[in-house]
């Protein structure tokens, strides 16, 4: 696992498509349980090098119930977004994650987490990859069926503040899909 990590941690794959220039953002241990699947880093993470250190990350410990302590313990929480390393920015917000990573590493490093019990799909980018044609037509479909996906894979939209019309448009996330989140996120953790 670890041969592989300092491989990630020094690729260039994709170097000339980055504005900031290669830095993957990855946190994994042989012995992870719950495998969160994101978009990209943003500017912030990319310039700490900690994923999920800024709004969105806040905003998903607490729909996951964790502190920070248990999130960034590496043998509970691996944490490998679609895209490692900071793609640019957009008409709208970043842009897409880049698309070589996925298929380059992810199967690599799942293989090497033989403790998985739950693999967390946040938005469309990751939902599409891992669900294939099992994913519903919009990201609410794929969400709203999150139980459909059980037991192997959760479905989440983005915790970004840019969605926050998205949580008002949708009441029921935070009524029925965030407490059942929480419980099994806790199972998983004891």
């Amino acid at each position: 696992m670890e041969s592989l990590l300092n491989k990630i941690r020094t690729c260039s794959i994709c170097k000339s498509h980055l504005p900031l220039g290669p830095r993957p953002v990855i946190s994994m241990h042989k012995d992870s349980k719950i495998v969160i699947i994101g978009q990209a880093p943003g500017t912030k993470v990319h310039a700490s090098g900690i994923p999920w250190d800024d709004v969105s990350g806040r905003q998903l410990r607490k729909w996951l119930g964790v502190t920070d302590t248990v999130f960034y313990d590496e043998t509970k929480f691996a944490i490998m977004p679609m895209g490692f390393c900071y793609p640019g920015k957009g008409k709208t917000g970043d842009l897409p994650p880049r698309p070589e990573c996925a298929p380059e590493w992810h199967e690599l490093l799942l293989k090497q987490m033989p403790n998985i019990e739950l693999i967390i799909l946040i938005g469309l980018y990751a939902q599409k990859y891992y669900l294939k044609q099992e994913a519903k037509k919009t990201l609410t479909e794929t969400v709203s069926s999150y139980k459909t996906y059980l037991p192997k894979y959760f479905t989440l939209p983005h915790p970004s503040p840019r969605n926050r019309f998205w949580l008002t448009k949708n009441p029921w996330f935070e009524k029925l899909v965030l407490p059942e989140l929480k419980l099994k996120i806790a199972a998983f953790l004891k």
